[in-house]
């Protein structure tokens, strides 16, 4: 088949082309050969990627004013990136999902992972939210909307424009609804709960699915457990471990639109007697509960990401430390202390340390008895360090 005439970018002679043939998805700026020809360039022009001597390699993405200057949308050079390619694309998410989910509440396309670079898609029931956080994904979006109508049936579509990505893009922050109707926060069930989830002005798409799996074990310990939710967002761990049985759980969180929705899902799945909360800083809250000598059976801390990029390592690992020894101190001698971190540039080894150099500083002594991921609807892409950002540490301290 005749490859269609495109614009050709090559790798440096100095950038060895094997990771990029055994599947690394990204090309940085500094690998290729930029002339200014590329440099003037549209951000989301497709081409065709070529090592050194001219052997293709991949059909990208290209964006020559973002760090990742090129990322891999296709290794079948004669593609055509089209609205059928995009549902083919999704076609192949939604049948790893309906495998995995008996209801469609989930991330439906994990970027990379999923063949969509830089695109996020998550799905509650007859909406979605998409988060195009490459500049390839914004020119297609009406395409990419329109491909997700017909592979899934959702009848609302919203674009989320929000977050960090796409400023290292250079793309606006406008959201918009693109089809269908945002009438109010959603239900959503999950692990026996219901959440409820604003898809047009809550937090990223309105709802977080990574934690799912983890949710589920936390409440498996918490039957019949005071607990304490630390940046519960909607109700995240809370809300679980309500409805696995814990006596009562307190959830304190800085927004407080999303104290109220968690208090709205508390009422949907009946536990609002047994549900407290309390808005402020997260820190600021542990210390006045450590002044005040509370004590909790279950303690969980799931904050955001205090290391979003290398250049916050260590900061970040600070932040873990200190939140992991204000934490511990209000564990029950026997409880269970949760520690999460969804920064990719800590790993899981270097936020390990840092959690038990928090433990240790208490004066707390535990045992590590889980250690959780994100859930499969977030799929690892084996070659991209960053798509396993998720990780959750539980420990039963000593009494």
């Amino acid at each position: 088949m005749a490859v269609p005439d495109r614009l050709r970018l090559k790798l440096l002679a100095k950038t060895d082309p094997r990771p990029i043939r055994r599947g690394a998805p990204w090309i940085y700026a500094n690998q290729l050969a930029l002339d200014r020809r590329a440099k003037a360039l549209a951000p989301g022009t497709i081409a065709l990627l070529q090592d050194a001597e001219r052997r293709d390699l991949a059909l990208v993405a290209v964006n020559p004013g973002s760090k990742i200057a090129a990322r891999v949308l296709d290794r079948d050079v004669t593609a055509e990136i089209s609205r059928d390619w995009l549902a083919a694309r999704l076609a192949a998410a939604l049948e790893l999902r309906d495998r995995l989910f008996d209801a469609p509440y989930y991330r439906l396309v994990h970027a990379e992972a999923d063949g969509l670079p830089g695109v996020v898609i998550d799905r509650f029931g007859e909406a979605a939210v998409i988060q195009p956080n490459a500049a390839w994904a914004e020119v297609l979006l009406e395409d990419l909307a329109g491909a997700l109508r017909d592979v899934t049936g959702v009848r609302t579509v919203i674009k989320n424009a929000g977050g960090r990505a796409r400023a290292l893009e250079g793309l606006g922050d406008a959201g918009a609804v693109l089809s269908g109707a945002a009438d109010g926060p959603l239900p959503v069930p999950m692990n026996g709960a219901t959440y409820m989830a604003d898809l047009t002005s809550g937090q990223k798409t309105g709802l977080f699915y990574d934690q799912r799996p983890n949710h589920a074990f936390v409440a498996g310990l918490a039957r019949g457990a005071r607990v304490l939710d630390i940046f519960t967002h909607v109700g995240g761990f809370a809300l679980a471990a309500l409805a696995g049985g814990a006596a009562e759980a307190m959830a304190v969180d800085a927004s407080a639109p999303a104290l109220e929705l968690a208090r709205r899902g508390a009422e949907a799945t009946g536990v609002a007697d047994r549900f407290e909360t309390r808005q402020g800083d997260a820190f600021e809250a542990l210390t006045a509960l450590g002044e005040d000598r509370a004590e909790f059976d279950v303690v969980i801390c799931d904050p955001p990401a205090f290391a979003p990029a290398k250049p916050a390592l260590d900061k970040g690992l600070r932040a873990y430390e200190r939140l992991a020894r204000l934490a511990a101190p209000l564990v029950a001698p026997g409880g269970t202390l949760v520690l999460c971190s969804c920064s990719h540039a800590a790993d899981l080894a270097a936020f390990r340390r840092a959690s038990l150099r928090g433990i240790g500083r208490a004066g707390r002594a535990g045992q590590l008895i889980y250690t959780g991921f994100a859930g499969p609807d977030h799929p690892q892409h084996p070659h991209l360090a960053e798509s396993a950002y998720l990780k959750a540490l539980v420990f039963r301290l000593l009494p």
